[in-house]
C-alpha cells in the first residue's frame, strides 16, 4: 500500500511517500525531481523486502520552501537526518540519485553509525569544468526555449505546490550550487565506514570516469559499478544492469548480522 503524508522536520513540512515492509530504506531523489519519481523501475523489487521512505526535498514538489531564502547541500543533509529522526528511524539503508546521492554520502560521512548500507548513483562530489554543457540543462531560459515538454513537466511538478515561477528559481539555485560546489575532503570520505555501492554511467556528462574511480578509492568499503553506454540517470536508463546489482548488494547487506 502506497501512503503519502507530511512530517514536521528541520522547520519544514516534509512530504513523503512510503510503501513496503521490512527494514527502512530511505530513497533520495535527484534535483528537479520528487520523492517517488526516480524509482519506478526499482520500487516493485524493493517493497517486498524493505519499507521505502521517499521524501520530497526542500523546494521540490510538495515540500514547500522558497529557495530564495538560501540553498545548500548541508541543509539537505540536515533535512534528511531530521526526517529520519521525526519518523523514529534510528538506522536505515540509503539510496540516492545525483543530488540525492550527494546528500546520502554527506549524511553517511556525518553520521555513519546510522547508515546500514548505501547505494550512491551518480553523486557529483567534485567540481568538473567539463560539465558546462550539462549545466546548460539547469539554465531556466535555455530549458524553456529548447525543452518545452520538460518545462511543462517542471511547472506541473513544482509550481502547482510551490507557487508560480518556482521551477525557474529552483533551477537557478541548483545551477549556482553546482558552480560553487564545496568538495568533500578525503578525510570526510574516509569517515563513510559502511558498505557502499557507487554507480556511474560511462557517459555521464557531470562526472568523468577518472573522478568516479578516485572517489571509490577514498571510500573505505566501496565497490564501483560502471554501466556501459549510460549517462547520468543510471537506474532509469539501464535498469536491466542496475537492478540486479542493486538487489545483490542489498541482500548481501541484509544477510549481515
Amino acid at each position: 500500500m502506497v501512503t503519502t503524508a507530511e512530517v514536521r522536520a528541520n522547520g519544514l513540512a516534509i512530504s513523503y511517500t512510503t510503501e513496503g515492509s521490512g527494514p527502512p530504506l530511505l530513497l533520495l531523489h535527484g534535483a528537479t525531481s520528487m520523492g517517488i519519481h526516480d524509482w519506478g523501475a526499482q520500487r516493485p523489487l524493493l517493497r517486498p523486502e524493505f519499507t521505502l521512505y521517499m521524501p520530497d526535498a526542500r523546494g521540490h514538489h510538495r515540500t514547500r520552501y522558497d529557495v530564495r531564502a538560501g540553498w545548500s547541500r548541508d541543509a539537505l543533509v540536515d533535512d534528511a537526518l531530521a526526517f529520519a529522526d521525526a519518523l523514529g528511524l534510528e538506522r536505515f539503508h540509503l539510496m540516492g540519485l545525483s543530488m540525492g546521492a550527494g546528500t546520502a554520502v554527506r549524511l553517511a560521512s556525518r553520521q555513519p553509525e546510522r547508515v546500514a548500507s548505501m547505494i550512491a548513483i551518480s553523486p557529483v562530489l567534485e567540481r568538473n569544468p567539463a560539465a558546462a554543457v550539462a549545466r546548460r540543462r539547469m539554465d531556466p531560459a535555455a530549458v524553456e526555449r529548447e525543452e518545452p515538454v520538460w518545462t511543462a513537466e517542471l511547472v506541473q511538478r513544482h509550481d502547482t505546490h510551490q507557487g508560480e515561477g518556482a521551477w525557474r528559481r529552483q533551477l537557478e539555485a541548483i545551477r549556482e550550487d553546482t558552480q560553487t560546489l564545496t568538495e568533500l575532503t578525503p578525510e570526510e570520505l574516509r569517515r563513510v565506514r559502511l558498505p557502499v555501492l557507487l554507480v556511474y554511467g560511462d557517459r555521464d556528462p557531470w562526472v568523468p570516469l577518472e573522478q568516479a574511480v578516485r572517489i571509490k578509492r577514498q571510500l573505505p568499503d566501496a565497490r564501483l559499478l560502471v554501466v556501459p553506454e549510460c549517462g547520468h540517470v543510471v537506474e532509469a536508463e539501464r535498469p536491466s544492469v542496475f537492478n540486479p546489482a542493486m538487489q545483490q548488494f542489498l541482500r548481501r547487506q541484509r544477510a549481515q548480522p
